[in-house]
């Protein structure tokens, strides 16, 4: 890392990752722009009026004059992302004059977790129908009426949690009452299973590359997408980043059959209405992809998403279902099996992007100024080295 500056980065040096770190089109693509305008200003408040002016121009371009644009306000959530909501006065295509509730979702100078919002539009897109999703209407792939890229979709109703329930950061240590699990516990499992079986041929999924059946392809990608990370935002050379590298190299898993992979799968991610305990919308597909569904398996059965059940002994997925019924339900929805070794080495994975993020990509934002959320993932850097550690068990117990 000596004579590089990761703040300046030059050309050269951008062009040597592209080359050692090879990945999908569209990650590349999304990695070499942040570090393109990583040198530019960082994050300052972007008023409300300037985000109505991007949307009013996009609109312009796609649907002409004919709307109004009313109630913009800040919205709430999404950790890493910037979001406005508006109501949209217009004439919907095969509905006629309608008040639409929307949300822009944005990213800011340089988020935690670098993601393309053109992937994120395409599958929610492709889920309309299969499982719960909120409408997306547009999306400003490059930030060509934007400040930064975006998407709009509509407003989707519901709760994370019960409405007098508590919970920690992004929804994490959410304690569901047995009622509320015994409802929402079937749902979670058969949209997982039809998220894995939906047919990647007619998804429209352009922004995406398919693995190779039958080869380490697809975990080789992921793998290289955090190092690349690693390489592009740490200050620091961490031995346990470097060994956890190497071992995931080593134990590349063979991808039997590509799914759409959601990547966050969880509580928290998901909204319910309260009077009838339905799943109303999956939220947050920013980092999926077209890969393994063993990560997306191993991602919902974290112990950082579990909470216990009322005897204090059971831990349940997600707060909503023990893990061996859970695995047993979505093999049976779902009509694909479970492979332990596979689930076991993207448990790994998982830890390691999400060490990355923090101990790099979060450190280097924050730093720089660069995210409207700095307190928050200054916060969160604390929590990298007990990824490190819980990396390192699970290392040695597949050893």
């Amino acid at each position: 890392m000596q004579g590089i500056d990761k703040d300046r980065p030059s050309a050269e040096w951008i062009a040597s990752l592209r080359q050692r770190f090879v990945t999908e089109k569209e990650i590349d693509h999304i990695l070499t722009r942040k570090l393109a305008r990583r040198a530019g200003p960082g994050y300052s408040p972007i008023p409300l009026e300037k985000l109505v002016a991007g949307v009013k121009a996009l609109l312009l371009a796609e649907i002409g004059d004919s709307f109004e644009i009313k109630d913009a306000r800040w919205l709430s959530g999404g950790a890493s992302k910037l979001q406005m909501a508006f109501a949209l006065e217009w004439h919907r295509p095969g509905v006629g004059f309608e008040k639409t509730a929307m949300v822009l979702r944005m990213e800011p100078s340089e988020s935690i977790v670098e993601t393309s919002r053109l992937r994120e539009f395409q599958l929610i897109k492709a889920f309309d129908g299969i499982v719960p999703v909120p409408p997306v209407f547009w999306c400003d792939a490059d930030g060509k009426y934007l400040p930064y890229p975006a998407l709009i979709y509509g407003f989707a109703p519901g709760v994370t949690k019960p409405s007098d329930a508590s919970s920690g950061v992004s929804g994490l240590g959410t304690k569901l009452p047995q009622a509320v699990r015994e409802r929402l516990a079937p749902q979670f499992v058969e949209h997982l299973a039809a998220i894995h079986r939906r047919d990647i041929g007619n998804a429209g999924l352009t922004a995406f590359d398919v693995p190779e059946t039958g080869t380490t392809q697809c975990a080789e990608w992921g793998v290289n997408w955090w190092d690349r990370v690693w390489e592009e935002d740490s200050d620091e050379d961490v031995p346990m980043i470097r060994a956890t590298s190497a071992w995931l190299h080593r134990n590349l898993p063979v991808l039997d059959q590509p799914s759409i992979v959601h990547s966050d799968y969880r509580t928290g991610n998901f909204l319910y209405t309260e009077h009838d305990l339905q799943i109303s919308a999956w939220l947050d597909w920013e980092l999926g992809r077209i890969g393994d569904r063993h990560q997306d398996l191993a991602w919902t059965t974290s112990s950082a998403f579990g909470s216990y059940a009322e005897d204090g002994k059971t831990l349940l997925v997600c707060g909503l279902i023990p893990e061996a019924e859970f695995l047993a339900a979505y093999e049976k929805a779902s009509g694909l099996k479970v492979d332990a070794q596979t689930m076991h080495w993207y448990k790994v994975y998982n830890n390691y992007s999400i060490a990355v993020l923090i101990l790099a990509t979060g450190y280097r934002a924050a730093r720089n100024g660069k995210t409207h959320q700095d307190v928050l993932v200054t916060w969160l850097i604390g929590i990298g080295y007990m990824l490190l550690d819980e990396i390192r068990g699970l290392i040695e117990k597949g050893n």
